[in-house]
């Protein structure tokens, strides 16, 4: 079980998305771990840049979607996680295929959390490290 304080399924958390800036950019849920949780994101003409690249931005999005659906799978029913503050550091470019998030909890508290975003290409190669806090916030 690890962190997870509520029961999902990956498919259930893409179409959570699907309406909002993680559908129209593509992001779909892929694995989980005890502590952690991973999505995927094309690299296509949506989240380019104008010179061919895979946009910083688009990293920040994966980031802190990943982050926050994982920080909020990690709160009790009734409560959501909002980013509070985050940093992107870009190590390489993506130029197409996919890039893959995998959030992992650093620290889980009652009203913050932290979590640390590793991006890589199809290759394993590291594209992107991010770093997000969160604020525990009620629902609705």
């Amino acid at each position: 079980m690890g962190v997870w304080q509520r029961a999902f399924e990956l498919a259930d958390l893409t179409a959570l998305g699907a309406a909002t800036l993680p559908g129209h950019v593509g992001i779909e849920f892929t694995a989980r771990g005890n502590d952690s949780l991973t999505a995927r994101m094309p690299v296509d003409a949506r989240t380019h840049q104008p010179f061919g690249r895979l946009h910083g931005g688009a990293s920040v999005v994966l980031s802190e979607t990943v982050a926050s659906v994982a920080a909020t799978m990690a709160l009790p029913e009734g409560k959501v996680a909002v980013g509070l503050e985050i940093n992107a550091n870009h190590i390489r470019p993506a130029m197409s295929g996919h890039v893959h998030a995998t959030a992992t909890a650093e620290a889980i508290g009652r009203t913050t959390q932290v979590w640390t975003v590793r991006i890589v290409d199809d290759a394993g190669k590291l594209v992107c490290l991010s770093r997000i806090t969160l604020a525990v916030i009620e629902a609705g």
